[in-house]
């Protein structure tokens, strides 16, 4: 079983017990979290919304909020002496898969 939704702008595969990195959810960790965007859900058959399937929705539970490792950012132009760095970490939240749920 499986089902594919959409969080923050990208788009997960998962299956009931996966741990996914998802852009950070609003919530506390060990709450609940619910994902109401499911553009596809396999139990027994495949089930394909146009565009989202109606009444599915993934469930899952917040491990934890982090921040990822830095990337660094140079900006450059030859023979002007202009170098810029800059850096950026993005924020995630590690939820924990729990339930695929249809009507």
């Amino acid at each position: 079983m499986y089902a594919i939704f959409r969080t923050g702008g990208k788009q997960y595969k998962v299956s009931p017990g996966d741990v996914v990195r998802v852009e950070r959810v609003d919530g506390q960790p060990g709450s609940v979290v619910e994902f109401n965007h499911v553009f596809a859900v396999r139990k027994d058959t495949l089930t394909v919304g146009a565009p989202l399937v109606e009444h599915a929705m993934v469930k899952g539970t917040i491990l934890r909020h982090a921040r990822a490792a830095k990337v660094r950012v140079l900006k450059y132009k030859r023979k002007k002496q202009y170098r810029r760095t800059i850096g950026h970490r993005q924020d995630f939240s590690e939820v924990l898969i729990q339930d695929i749920v249809t009507a």
